[in-house]
């Protein structure tokens, strides 16, 4: 069944795999992402040329997430374009490498804007629209880390998106009256494929890093990010996240998976998410809230 799909930070990395996926798979797509006229015209023309090579339905639009204004831009170009939105991937991101003590609180803040209310801007923009239609699904990208494996020097960024994870999940309760669902897709750590090491963000106090450079054993930092690339099987290849994300939109109302991990290093948090949402299911029994555990059926669906 055909989707108006909303993809925000589609530049590149996992969301440009998942706008070409979701596309081939027969549904509208919007690639969204800032600068479509400057920095990122060049991608907004890679995407246009592929959809015709392609001849598949995939779009760009402007979209910051880090400006409220922009984000219901985005959202009410696509409702005048396609009368309905049906799906939004909350993909936008940004990682950061270094001592955490290293990054001033700003830093950390901005990164919380971008990973969290990034995603807080676009609901707020989409959502009464979907509650209004009596359907939708939002599907987050996530993080292994926020259950599984937590190397140093990423503690920042790690932070953020289990942040975000938390958000997700109070807001699959509060909007499955709606019939609005949720899935969170959780990718492990791919080395290839994605631009999130090469395009990491650096601690701003210099004077930080110089004291754990000289305190730390030598080479600490080169050596943890070689033994992360060496937990990732050669073969771990990122379309298997967009892959999965196609899955979960196609798959049929009340049967998409709340939680999907695609971890090819298998740094346990497939195990550990397990556990943590039956637990956080068995407390909405016991408080008697069983029903918010599936979207309503509203009869909405298409």
């Amino acid at each position: 069944m055909k989707q108006v799909i909303l993809i925000t930070g589609a530049s590149s990395g996992f969301g440009r795999l998942m706008a070409n996926a979701l596309a081939g798979s027969g549904h509208t797509v919007y690639a969204s992402m800032r600068g479509l006229s400057d920095r990122n015209a060049t991608k907004s023309a890679e995407i246009a040329a592929y959809s015709r090579e392609h001849s598949v339905d995939l779009r760009t639009v402007e979209l910051d997430v880090q400006i409220d204004a922009s984000a219901q831009s985005a959202v009410d170009a696509i409702l005048a374009e396609q009368g309905r939105l049906d799906v939004i991937i909350h993909n936008a991101g940004h990682m950061v490498w270094g001592p955490s003590e290293a990054f001033t609180p700003e830093q950390l803040a901005q990164l919380y804007d971008v990973n969290v209310l990034g995603a807080q801007r676009v609901n707020r923009a989409a959502l009464p629209h979907m509650r209004k239609a009596g359907r939708g699904l939002l599907i987050w990208t996530g993080s292994s880390s926020a259950a599984g494996g937590v190397p140093p020097m990423l503690g920042p960024y790690f932070a953020a998106k289990a942040a975000m994870d938390a958000l997700a999940v109070c807001y699959a309760r509060e909007i499955a009256p709606f019939g609005i669902e949720t899935s969170i897709v959780v990718p492990g750590a791919y080395t290839k494929g994605t631009n999130h090491f090469a395009h990491a963000g650096s601690p701003s106090d210099t004077s930080r890093i110089a004291d754990y450079e000289a305190g730390l054993p030598e080479g600490f930092s080169d050596r943890i990010l070689k033994a992360l690339a060496d937990t990732v099987p050669e073969d771990a290849e990122p379309e298997a996240v967009a892959d999965a994300v196609v899955s979960v939109v196609n798959a049929p109302f009340g049967k998409r998976p709340f939680r999907l991990v695609i971890d090819p290093a298998s740094d346990g948090a497939i195990v550990s998410y397990a556990v943590i949402d039956r637990i956080r299911e068995q407390f909405l029994h016991r408080i008697g809230f069983a029903e918010l555990m599936h979207p309503r059926d509203n009869g909405a669906r298409r």
